[in-house]
């Protein structure tokens, strides 16, 4: 489902996202439909924009998020601030993209988030990198809590990657890397993969990743 204060901006992601054979979008509407069209409609994902006149975004998702059988929410936004960023996932949201984001990134995010795995566009974990402190970020002092498996695969799910392509990437069963992600997800205090892929951004664990 897509949440838009603007018609056009719903016709045209309704449009990209429903040439993709896997993908259904089974209803459109502004902010203040949204609760009960989220009820009519049950969809698995909800693409939600973060600031409309009418019905701030966050309120949204923070009620979309208490409804039984909640769906993933992803904010879609033309901004891209650590403010919003933050209030967002303390709320339980499952990505961040932006409005421009491309027609194919734009497809493989909504299935990363219908998974359960999360998204975060690609100027946003650049925005995270310019704006992070090094040693002194408390995002650092979590990751140091992780064995050096577990930080492995917080790396991993800083990428982006499911758990099958995790256990592909290290060699490990699907039960064994669901283990690891509960560990990591328990050690760092987060609640999601989104969460915990923000704290590996920000602890600089994906560039340690790369060398």
């Amino acid at each position: 489902m897509i949440v838009d204060d603007e018609a056009l901006i719903r016709s045209g992601l309704a449009m990209i996202l429903g040439s993709a054979p896997d993908i259904d979008v089974v209803g459109t509407c502004s902010g203040v439909e949204a609760v009960a069209e989220v009820r009519r409609h049950q969809p698995d994902v909800v693409l939600l924009d973060i600031r409309m006149p009418d019905v701030d975004g966050l309120t949204l998702l923070r009620r979309i998020r208490e409804l039984p059988a909640a769906p993933y929410v992803a904010m879609l936004t033309t901004f891209d601030t650590d403010e919003y960023l933050d209030q967002a996932l303390r709320l339980g949201a499952s990505g961040f993209l932006l409005k421009d984001t491309e027609p194919d990134v734009l497809a493989r995010s909504v299935r990363a988030v219908a998974t359960g795995a999360g998204c975060l566009s690609t100027p946003v974990l650049r925005r995270l990198g310019q704006n992070r402190r090094q040693a002194d970020h408390p995002a650092a002092a979590a990751v140091d809590t992780l064995t050096e498996r577990e930080r492995q695969v917080l790396a991993f799910l800083g990428r982006g990657l499911s758990n099958v392509e995790i256990g592909a990437r290290m060699h490990l069963g699907a039960a064994t890397v669901k283990d690891y992600v509960s560990a990591v997800l328990t050690k760092l205090g987060v609640t999601n993969r989104i969460q915990a892929a923000v704290l590996a951004e920000r602890a600089g664990l994906l560039e340690e990743s790369e060398l």
